[in-house]
């Protein structure tokens, strides 16, 4: 997935192109009008397409990075 700053709502064709895989952060699936952003984490291949509220924006970086990858990048413990 391209796009190192992108944010959008979940819309229909969306829904069907990611839904399949689900948020490789939380695992759960996307649902219609849901904020997502494009983030970098632990997984392989890139960024991919989360969940808004599974990501924080990297100032340093200028990107959206899956929380329990940054916090783990700064060690910061996840409350």
């Amino acid at each position: 997935m391209d796009g190192s700053n992108k944010k959008f709502i979940m819309d229909l064709e969306h829904l069907n192109r990611f839904n399949s895989e689900g948020c490789p952060a939380c695992g759960q699936k996307f649902t219609l009008g849901e904020p997502v952003v494009v983030a970098c984490g632990a997984w392989e291949g890139g960024a991919k397409v989360i969940h808004e509220n599974e990501a924080v924006f990297d100032q340093r970086t200028g990107q959206f990075v899956e929380r329990k990858c940054h916090a783990a990048q700064t060690n910061r413990v996840l409350r």
